[in-house]
């Protein structure tokens, strides 16, 4: 077991060219089949009501005939992340551009292949000497068609070197007046799933704004409730994590406060982690954060309705205590091979009227009478 790495080596950055274009096919990160139980479990982990992902009378009344997954669901199957080498070098998901194909139904077998497909040097007063890795996820159901594919995107950087430079050094951990506790409970109680009710795509207008819908305050509860839904790359228990830390030694992180050694993960989840690299204190994870963008936007599509796309780049991390409001507007609408669109932007914004999280969308909806 090591202490992280904290230098990037040019041996390392020429093992990880090597491996562009090279295909893997990766044991699955979780789930393996879309079952009922693992649906319901990733809409509780990303707080989503939709009774289409979780209500079998009602789904079957649905154009599908039964329950489908949301289309971030994938996620719980691989992580594309974009994580390939830099032993011991700590990485931050930046974004995912995901591309559904067909809809997940219950049931669905389900399995991913990746590819790297490029790596960039990047320098930053912010980060020091630091890369981003692109990798490709292609996602298939048991009958061989490709249900999505995901383009993720990780920089890695020489551990600390954010911590040095101190772009979060002045952030303090939320605090909520009463007021502001009770608008975000309101407007969960106000959330609105467009469900069986069409959303006609002539009725839409350029310019309208998407009903919020609101994550927070983020708590450890929310984290620990993502990771039941969506699994994780790292956590394991007992004999299963010593034989993962045997296989990967340099994934291995020391706590200089404790001497603990214990997985990079926990940043997510202790304090003294994420101060480790260079953080305030814990925050979310990016396919979290992207999912609830998902969720944004089937509420607003409804049931007749599929989301084609969903790009998001994260721009400032979310952490404990942060409350998060998704939000959207209608960008513009066109005609696609047949398909009747619209283009949506996406954003996340916290408290602070700090924009997180910022992308795009592409949904395809019923004409009226069709």
């Amino acid at each position: 077991m090591t202490q992280r790495h904290a230098v990037i080596t040019q041996e390392m950055v020429e093992d990880v060219r090597r491996r562009i274009g090279v295909e893997h096919h990766p044991t699955a990160l979780f789930n393996t089949q879309a079952t009922r139980d693992a649906i319901r479990h990733f809409c509780d982990g990303i707080g989503d009501a939709n009774p289409l992902f979780r209500d079998p009378a009602y789904a079957r009344k649905s154009r599908y005939g039964g329950i489908v997954a949301p289309p971030c669901f994938l996620g719980s199957v691989y992580w594309v992340t974009g994580r390939v080498g830099f032993p011991g070098i700590h990485a931050w998901n930046a974004g995912s551009d995901w591309e559904f194909c067909l809809p997940v139904r219950e049931g669905d077998t389900l399995s991913c292949s990746t590819r790297l497909v490029d790596v960039q040097e990047k320098r930053s007063r912010a980060a020091g000497r630091s890369f981003i890795e692109y990798v490709e996820g292609v996602y298939r159901n048991q009958t061989g068609e490709m249900v999505g594919k995901c383009l993720g995107w990780s920089v890695r950087v020489e551990r600390g070197a954010a911590g040095e430079r101190g772009r979060y050094r002045d952030v303090q951990p939320a605090s909520h007046a009463s007021e502001e506790l009770e608008a975000v409970y309101r407007a969960y109680d106000q959330e609105e799933i467009r469900g069986a009710t069409p959303r006609y795509w002539e009725d839409v207008k350029e310019g309208e704004e998407l009903p919020p819908v609101v994550k927070g305050p983020l708590s450890l509860r929310d984290i620990y409730a993502w990771l039941i839904g969506a699994g994780s790359p790292y956590i394991r228990a007992h004999r299963f994590a010593l034989e993962y830390q045997r296989q990967h030694p340099a994934v291995g992180m020391v706590d200089s406060t404790t001497g603990a050694v214990d997985v990079p993960e926990l940043v997510h989840m202790e304090r003294s982690r994420a101060q480790e690299v260079g953080l305030p204190g814990p925050y979310d994870y990016g396919p979290q954060r992207v999912s609830w963008l998902g969720h944004l936007m089937t509420n607003w599509t409804g049931d007749d309705g599929f989301l084609r796309r969903i790009r998001v780049e994260l721009r400032r991390f979310n952490f404990v205590g942060d409350t998060t409001w998704c939000r959207g507007r209608v960008k513009g609408k066109r005609v696609d091979k047949g398909e009747h669109l619209v283009d949506m932007e996406i954003w996340a914004e916290n408290q602070r009227r700090e924009v997180t999280a910022v992308g795009l969308a592409v949904v395809a909806l019923p004409l009226r009478g069709s």
